[in-house]
């Protein structure tokens, strides 16, 4: 008999390639082990060793940052701006508690009113929530801290000396009161309302008389220029600026702030933007514009 491989028994005949086969992979093996202790770790790989942390939708994770905080390099980071909804939609059903008087600083007056509302039924304190929401997100956006005095969070108000207590106690660098006014037909346009000089009771505004009309000024010109609207014909002689000595959130705050009675809702040309959401953003966009320029200037 020959001795010839193809005689073999097939064992026999693949055993060297297994041996082969298990040198090439603890060959291998070794290699990996070089060029990994080599190259150093994965610096793309987490610490934790769970995988990557963006998720595959885009969602941020857990330990990323969220966009709801004032970024660094914005044109408003570091800035905080008190945006104060005026009244509140659940006032009509506490009629009682937003009639209790409170300290206005100079006098005493009702905690707060249910605002006026449009002949069709839109209500200014709905209007004053919508374009308040606006502005804090146009105002976020640049980087500001914004607090709002109420969120229709609470069945009713705060009180107007809640409201300037909360500006207050933010240390606002401004503050800003959204309304819409009441007034007779034929009465049109917007206009900001500043802080007189007063010092009476617990009222003391010199500090801010100054650094508010400024703010109001400003206000008055970016609202003017993203609405396209005219000052009121009927209030502030054309100016689009009145003084009052008797609103309790303006009396008792100590950073500067203004009101701003963005038209009248009794007039139908004016409630016809009133109730535009492109208007009110054109009206929130505006508001911003003036509370930057302030702040930047």
């Amino acid at each position: 008999m020959h001795d010839d491989d193809s005689l073999r028994p097939a064992s026999a005949r693949r055993r060297p390639l297994i041996v082969l086969a298990a040198l090439l992979t603890v060959s291998a093996a070794v290699g990996a082990l070089v060029w990994g202790v080599a190259r150093g770790p994965d610096p793309d790989a987490p610490a934790d060793g769970r995988g990557p942390t963006a998720s595959p939708t885009g969602e941020p994770t857990a330990g990323e940052p969220t966009t709801g905080e004032s970024p660094a390099g914005k044109p408003l980071a570091g800035r905080t701006v008190l945006v104060d909804p005026g009244h509140n939609p659940g006032n009509f059903r506490h009629t009682a508690e937003i009639n209790r008087q409170v300290d206005a600083g100079t006098h005493r007056k009702e905690c707060d009113t249910t605002g006026t509302a449009t002949e069709a039924g839109y209500t200014e304190a709905a209007f004053t929530l919508d374009v308040a929401h606006r502005l804090r997100d146009l105002l976020t956006a640049q980087g500001a801290k914004v607090v709002l005095t109420h969120d229709a969070d609470r069945p009713f108000g705060p009180c107007v000396d809640e409201r300037a207590r909360i500006g207050n106690a933010a240390r606002a660098d401004a503050a800003i009161s959204v309304h819409a006014d009441g007034s007779g037909r034929g009465n049109r346009g917007y206009h900001v309302i500043l802080p007189a000089k007063v010092a009476q009771g617990s009222a003391d505004t010199s500090a801010i008389v100054a650094p508010s009309r400024t703010l109001g000024e400003r206000v008055a010109a970016g609202f003017r220029a993203a609405t396209g609207t005219a000052p009121s014909n009927y209030v502030g002689g054309g100016t689009g600026l009145d003084v009052r000595a008797d609103l309790g959130g303006l009396n008792l705050s100590t950073v500067p702030k203004v009101f701003v009675e963005c038209g009248n809702m009794r007039d139908p040309q004016d409630a016809a933007l009133l109730t535009d959401p492109a208007w009110r953003q054109k009206a929130a966009r505006g508001m911003a514009d003036g509370i930057r320029t302030y702040l930047l200037r």
